[in-house]
């Protein structure tokens, strides 16, 4: 058992089948994994350890009953802005330290029906707001490759918990690159599919436009695995689409001979570190030399994703949380005379700097006055951004950039600059504007020994296509490249 947390999930998932091992022996020994090393890492910010040992029994029943489901006794951690019914979910903030979920999530009912045991919930920036997670309220998880680096955000700590072998896979949000930039920068798979192929029922919204649940695993074929279990039409949700949902894992088989692949040349430009540049042309040459034709495109409003979506993505968040007023759940400040007082007490008390900023910008941007000159024109440029997808997706089928421009950064590096923080997502934003499916995929390292991942996007529900690039990428790259793991101790 000793090196199974370095396993993916496809294979721990025929280790139980064949009765190898069983949920229970397995689950402790990531259980365990986790009480030694997390304390180093800090990924959790809860593990519910009882709770995941009576899933696991149950697990083992249902599997000696005849069930065979790909997912059944496999551990799954959880970022905590999705809910969990009867458990504790604070999207990182003090505002909902005590809040307990009245009811699951749509994905959580899927991985419970799937016989995933939940292990716990994981770190994250407050409300999903920040690429570090340095924005926790309650403390910042590290880097498992390099413990004095940022894992990326928001979602750092389901991120973290899948590199540093607390679970074979784990669940994310990304609004505006949240599952790819800490994908990358830990050196694991990320996925963000298309707007509307996951149910975002029981994800605490930051930008309902943008936001997208997603997994991460440390192989493509487990992110297939486990969008065949996440994906499909929920009622619940009104932003889902009703549409039939594939065996992903088919479209692995397949390969790039004869695929056009788009490399923007905007996205390789000035500003863009070294080590990541040198991966992204190595992965073009790759993919060519297996048969793909790569073509330069252009995406000629990429210019302005930043600009747009920090201000659609605020003014969203601005309305969004507005119902954390404390009134109805969450913080109530108890220094309040009256109404008012208490309005503006308690959220001055339970929201981090961070979401202040971003409630400010987002309500500056919606306000009277300002409206059609921020709102109104970002939503138009939006469009453009998405125009200029629709047309490179008639001269290739997928395309290829960075996903992040440098490696995992110093935990303090960009704390006080918010600018720089921002342009953490310049290469991943554009997918959620545009609402079409981005991959993250380990790529190499950087000389420092820092992860290095490389994205493909896909047409929107064309989530078969980025599969078959990214596994096509998988098998194409370096050995070392997901057959090394973080040395934690």
């Amino acid at each position: 058992m000793a090196e199974m947390h370095n396993d993916s999930l496809a294979s721990l998932s025929r280790k139980l089948a064949a009765g190898e091992t069983t949920s229970i022996t397995l689950t402790k020994a990531f259980l365990e994994r986790i009480e030694r090393f997390d304390p180093k890492v800090k990924a959790f910010l809860r593990v519910e350890k009882e709770d995941a040992l009576a899933q696991a029994a149950d697990a083992d029943k249902r599997r000696a009953a005849g069930e065979k489901k790909p997912l059944l006794g496999i551990p799954v951690a959880v970022k905590d802005n999705i809910v969990i019914e009867d458990r504790i979910t604070t999207c990182a903030s003090k505002i909902l330290e005590n809040f307990r979920a009245p009811y699951s999530a749509t994905v959580v009912k899927k991985l419970r029906e799937g016989g995933a045991v939940l292990i716990g919930k994981t770190n994250m920036d407050e409300f999903a707001m920040g690429s570090s997670t340095e924005n926790s309220a309650f403390f910042t998880t590290r880097n498992p490759w390099d413990i004095g680096a940022v894992p990326g955000g928001s979602s750092g700590g389901s991120a973290a918990a899948v590199a540093a072998g607390f679970s074979p896979a784990s669940l994310g949000s990304d609004t505006g690159g949240s599952i790819r930039q800490p994908a990358s920068l830990c050196g694991v798979v990320g996925l963000k599919p298309t707007y509307g192929r996951i149910s975002r029922f029981g994800l605490v919204a930051f930008a309902s436009s943008l936001d997208q649940i997603g997994p991460f695993t440390r192989t493509v074929e487990d992110a297939a695995i486990m969008m065949n279990l996440l994906a499909g039409h929920d009622p619940l949700d009104s932003t889902s689409v009703d549409m039939p949902v594939p065996d992903y894992t088919e479209a692995l088989k397949n390969d790039v001979k004869g695929m056009v692949i788009g490399l923007p040349k905007e996205y390789l430009v000035g500003g863009i570190d070294p080590a990541v540049e040198a991966v992204i042309k190595t992965a073009a040459e790759r993919l060519a030399a297996a048969g793909a034709r790569i073509e330069e495109i252009s995406l000629p409003h990429t210019e302005y994703a930043i600009s747009v979506y920090y201000v659609i993505a605020t003014a969203e968040a601005s309305s969004n949380l507005a119902r954390y007023d404390g009134v109805r759940y969450g913080h109530r400040s108890k220094e309040s005379q009256d109404l008012a007082a208490m309005y503006v007490n308690s959220r001055s008390e339970g929201f981090g700097p961070e979401v202040k900023r971003r409630i400010m910008l987002g309500t500056y941007t919606l306000s009277s006055g300002y409206y059609d000159a921020y709102y109104l024109k970002a939503q138009k440029a939006r469009t453009l951004i998405l125009n200029d997808f629709r047309e490179a997706f008639k001269k290739c089928s997928v395309i290829l950039t960075p996903t992040a421009p440098t490696p995992a950064f110093t935990i303090g590096e960009k704390a006080d600059n918010p600018l720089q923080m921002y342009l953490s997502d310049i290469f991943t934003i554009s997918a959620n504007l545009a609402g079409i499916p981005g991959i993250s995929v380990p790529g190499g390292f950087a000389p420092n020994g820092r992860p290095i991942g490389v994205q493909f996007m896909a047409a929107h529900f064309d989530e078969e296509t980025l599969f078959t690039a990214a596994a096509a990428y998988e098998r194409l790259r370096d050995a070392a490249v997901g057959s090394t793991f973080p040395k934690l101790g």
